[in-house]
């Protein structure tokens, strides 16, 4: 908004300044950092007041839990306020791009508000039916896909490779639309520690802001050999807003937790990662960058499917991170492990930028 104002009144010296996505991407963390951190008390009490008895914690989980009872959920919507402020303030609204990336993000965040204020109503863990949530996150997936596949091509690109694609042609659509309900889900499935998820979505968040700034320039893509999106670039002020607001809520969920996102808040940032690995065609790489999410999600997956099958459970208890409780791990240590894990897996996505 700040750009086509400065653009509409023809203040030549605030227009080249806000040209640089750099500057705005900069300037959008420390916006949405700065509103997070404001609002944030009295969100919290807000939230606090309202839902009296707070998430409800599950009774055949980690007994350590039971000691998190009342703390309030639905931090998301703080993350959401602080993102979307920002981005409305810093980003170029005339790009497609970016109404894609926040249409998935305030749809999921609606989502997943709907299945914690379900939560809380029935004080049980169990929410909206996973059908309904599945349909509802395909529909707003499925219409980011068109608004972004068509402004790109259907190209699936292999990382490590010069220019090494595969046309999915209107397979496209539904791939993309995939990858978007499949982040949003993993980074749901994470979020089941103080501070667990946020971090990882922070350091993804970074590391995509890089990807994306590289794909939009030209000159960079093809001296690295990635392809190139026009337009892409401006999603680096995105992931910015992202790593802002989660740095406020951070700021706030560190443990022990005053607060916690509740599915409001992971769904809408998984899938904004799954939009934005879209519009840069680095769908792959998201898999290793956001790996520590792939490996929470196919847990649960195999938890479930072996037990269904045999009767019995390969880990102690699904996701992973609770796994690593029952072994006697404390809930900061894997948290903290976790936290190294998503630094790792960031580097190593980093570099197939360059190894191609």
């Amino acid at each position: 908004m700040l750009y086509l104002f400065a653009e509409w009144l023809g203040f030549e010296g605030a227009l080249n300044l806000v040209r640089y996505q750099t500057f705005r991407a900069g300037a959008t963390l420390m916006t949405a950092l700065l509103i997070g951190l404001l609002i944030g008390p009295r969100f919290i009490n807000m939230l606090r007041v309202r839902q009296g008895k707070g998430q409800p914690i599950r009774e055949d989980g980690p007994q350590t839990h039971l000691a998190k009872r009342g703390t309030p959920t639905m931090g998301g919507l703080m993350i959401l306020v602080s993102l979307v402020i920002s981005m409305l303030l810093w980003m170029d609204l005339k790009n497609p791009f970016v109404w894609a990336c926040l249409a998935v993000t305030v749809g999921f965040g609606i989502i997943g508000f709907l299945d914690d204020y379900d939560k809380i109503s029935k004080s049980s863990h169990h929410g909206v039916s996973g059908k309904v949530r599945l349909l509802l996150e395909f529909i707003v997936a499925g219409v980011a896909s068109w608004i972004v596949v068509s402004q790109i091509n259907t190209f699936l690109y292999v990382p490590f490779f010069n220019d090494l694609g595969f046309e999915l042609g209107w397979f496209y659509y539904i791939f993309a639309a995939v990858v978007i309900v499949g982040a949003g889900n993993a980074v749901n499935l994470t979020d089941g520690l103080d501070g667990l998820a946020i971090m990882p979505v922070i350091i993804a968040s970074g590391t995509f802001a890089l990807i994306v700034y590289l794909v939009g320039r030209v000159d960079y893509s093809q001296y690295l050999g990635i392809p190139h999106v026009p337009g892409a670039g401006e999603l680096a002020i995105f992931c910015a807003a992202i790593m802002g607001a989660g740095l406020a809520f951070l700021w706030f969920n560190a443990p022990p937790a005053a607060v916690f996102m509740g599915d409001t808040g992971s769904l809408a940032l998984g899938g904004a990662l799954g939009a934005i690995a879209v519009v840069a065609h680095h769908e792959i790489v998201l898999a290793i960058v956001g790996g520590l999410f792939v490996v929470e999600a196919l847990s649960v997956i195999i938890q479930v499917f072996w037990f269904k099958r045999t009767g019995k459970r390969i880990f102690r208890m699904a996701p992973i991170h609770h796994h690593f409780e029952q072994l006697g791990w404390s809930e900061s240590k894997v948290v903290i492990r976790f936290w190294i894990v998503a630094i790792v897996l960031a580097l190593m996505g980093l570099a197939t930028l360059k190894l191609r």
